[in-house]
């Protein structure tokens, strides 16, 4: 069939502490962030990546670069996170005090992504990988973008990310079962 992708979450900052949503803004990892980024580095010690890809934010590059893959990663613009419009640094909370209901798979973001679009980036890093890789493939990104992947590659609606849950600096991995697409792991903690 194919080799398995790892989906690797970058670790903690300010914003994804704070529950603020975390687009387009590029701000750094928290103390805390890079030691869990550096602590990815016992689940991906000695592991053969054909294909290391990165977003081109910081908190993705530099989690990347703790976790020892720096210098082997490419940067793919298709995984940056989504485009959250107006409400980039805004809280769930936040939002529903003024739209009350809200959710994001299913209400998007004014001026922001749709979720069609960022479907459309996650198919294109998963053909991407199947049609260049020759072994697995680690994607360092973020949350959402990363939630709307696994959803793709399952074949699944983009909306059915909302029930993937994905902790920072955690590793999940899309492989196969025979033939079938499936999750072998979701959101293994680093620390």
């Amino acid at each position: 069939m194919g080799a398995d992708i790892w989906l690797i979450r970058h670790g903690e900052t300010e914003w994804s502490l704070s529950g603020a949503h975390t687009g387009r803004t590029d701000i750094p990892l928290t103390a805390n962030g890079e030691r869990q980024a550096r602590a990815l580095q016992k689940h991906l010690a000695g592991h053969q990546f054909a294909l290391i890809l990165t977003s081109p934010l910081q908190r993705a590059r530099r989690t990347c670069e703790l976790a020892g893959f720096g210098d082997r990663a490419e940067v793919d613009s298709n995984l940056a996170e989504w485009d959250y419009g107006e409400y980039e640094g805004k809280t769930t909370h936040d939002i529903q005090s003024q739209r009350p209901n809200w959710s994001l798979f299913r209400d998007g973001f004014p001026g922001g992504e749709t979720l069609d679009a960022v479907a459309g980036r996650a198919q294109a890093v998963i053909g991407r990988v199947q049609s260049i890789a020759r072994g697995d493939v680690a994607l360092f990104a973020h949350g959402h973008i990363l939630r709307v992947l696994a959803a793709c590659w399952l074949e699944m609606r983009p909306d059915a990310a909302r029930r993937f849950a994905l902790g920072t600096a955690s590793i999940s991995t899309l492989g196969y079962e025979h033939e079938n697409r499936v999750i072998s792991r979701w959101n293994l903690q680093a620390d």
